[in-house]
């Protein structure tokens, strides 16, 4: 699923440090010895970086445990978001973090842990629509790049408009230039509760429709690592298999539905 960031400058963060006992030992392999290099950006409430160069969120508290739990120090690399793939990939970084989703095209150069969340689809209106059925004879606007938008293209015909932003999508739908919106739930719910946007929109999760496979299989995200460090992938994996309830409960504290956390089986996106 295309990645659309919410208006928040990116961030430079100075450092994050995790300090071990002396006599902590790890087995897991990494660029440098006992240290963990995280490539992040600004994408909250899943990376966050504070006025104070601090980081914290969702992403960065799954890696911190899974840090802990096999004894390495964060060593943060804060950049642009394309940035922090390349960086993993380069060998510059072990891992990156920031909400990427588990895609097949993102298997051929990276490892991908478990999935930690859902990034599901979401229907914004104002008057609470949460079915695909629900929109079809709407005027209906969603974002270019989705994975939803061909089969949408074929359900609605001309009745669906595309937009280049999330922004621009909001601002036609609160005007009343369109009755639906649809969008990624996750991004859309966050700048609601905490930048007043889509004022008197209701945001639901989609509700399954075969029509539609988006809604039935939403993108899993995951923790990107370097591709073929096998040790560094099954710690990640056995960490965020003992986190499950901690993500989700982190999920319902900044407003998401819980199902956002029901993963289910490790799957890819095409």
């Amino acid at each position: 699923m295309k990645k659309i960031l919410a208006p928040l400058a990116i961030a430079l963060m100075a450092s994050v440090s995790s300090s071990f006992a002396t006599d902590c030992a790890t087995e897991v392999t990494t660029i440098s010895k006992g240290k963990l290099t995280v490539a992040a950006y600004d994408y909250p409430p899943f990376t966050s970086v504070s006025s104070d160069q601090k980081i914290s969120g969702i992403d960065p508290s799954i890696i911190e445990k899974a840090a802990k739990e096999n004894c390495l120090e964060i060593v943060p690399l804060v950049m642009d978001p394309a940035a922090t793939i390349q960086a993993v990939i380069a060998g510059k970084a072990d891992v990156a973090i920031g909400s990427w989703n588990r895609t097949e095209k993102r298997s051929k150069v990276l490892g991908i842990s478990a999935p930690t969340y859902l990034d599901p689809m979401g229907i914004f209106s104002k008057d609470g629509v949460d079915t695909i059925e629900g929109i079809v004879g709407k005027n209906v606007g969603t974002v270019q790049g989705y994975l939803w938008v061909p089969e949408l293209q074929k359900l609605l015909g001309s009745q669906l408009k595309l937009y280049p932003t999330a922004v621009a999508l909001a601002q036609d739908l609160e005007a009343g230039r369109i009755d639906v919106g649809v969008d990624a739930y996750n991004y859309g719910v966050y700048v609601q509760k905490t930048s007043g946007g889509y004022k008197g929109i209701s945001i639901k999760l989609a509700k399954q429709d075969e029509r539609v496979q988006a809604s039935i299989t939403p993108p899993q995200a995951g923790v990107l690592y370097t591709k073929g460090n096998e040790s560094l992938g099954k710690a990640l994996d056995a960490s965020i298999s003992k986190q499950h309830d901690d993500i989700v409960k982190a999920l319902e504290e900044v407003g998401f539905d819980k199902k956002v956390g029901d993963v289910g089986d490790p799957r890819l996106t095409k």
